[in-house]
């Protein structure tokens, strides 16, 4: 049984160029299921939202969907989510997620994804959140960004530590494994300029 009861997992509404992304999209979603994890996401039926909204449901396992009205028509809005919230914005949307989650794992995916990925890191650095950040780095899709942070760290415009607020990893089972025993740096609570 897991420690996570629930995870909010950003991801494209494409599939992408290789069969790897939806593959691994499966594989997280079927160990979700089988921990009993439930699956907290974008509400789409389409991309690696819909292939992982998929495969929890034929696994057996419980899927929230969040989606702003503008985007709920028949063909992004998934049919087989029975627990879909309909949300007036954006904004709502991911503080509904955020609020629904106990952790959060980023797969591929386009702006949407990064920006998703991006705002949970900075709220979590200062304190407003205190939920582990996981990325799935299937065939090393994320190396550049991880790369792009390290760069930060070297720049010091981002405190080493930091650094422990995203756990990367390839597989499925070994990221669900890291986000239920990792611990996030101490963030100060009234921070100072010189503490972020």
């Amino acid at each position: 049984m897991s420690t996570l009861k629930s995870i909010c997992v950003f991801c494209g509404s494409k599939s992408g160029n290789d069969q790897l992304y939806q593959q691994a999209a499966i594989e997280l979603g079927r160990s979700m299921a089988q921990r009993n994890i439930t699956l907290v996401y974008g509400g789409g039926s389409i991309g690696l939202m819909g292939v992982i909204a998929d495969a929890v449901l034929e696994s057996g396992g419980k899927v929230i969907g969040v989606i702003p009205r503008q985007l709920a028509t028949k063909e992004l809005l998934h049919p087989g989510v029975e627990e879909m919230l309909v949300v007036e914005d954006m904004h709502t949307r991911k503080a509904k997620m955020s609020e629904c989650s106990d952790a959060f794992i980023a797969m591929p995916g386009g702006f949407g994804t990064l920006e998703e990925l991006f705002e949970v890191v900075s709220w979590v650095q200062l304190g407003i959140y205190s939920k582990p950040m996981g990325i799935l780095n299937i065939a090393g899709f994320y190396d550049p960004l991880l790369t792009m942070v390290e760069h930060c760290i070297e720049t010091e415009f981002i405190k080493p530590k930091y650094r422990e607020l995203i756990i990367a990893n390839e597989t499925a089972e070994t990221l669900i494994d890291h986000l239920e025993r990792h611990q996030l740096p101490v963030i100060e609570k009234f921070l100072d300029p010189e503490q972020i």
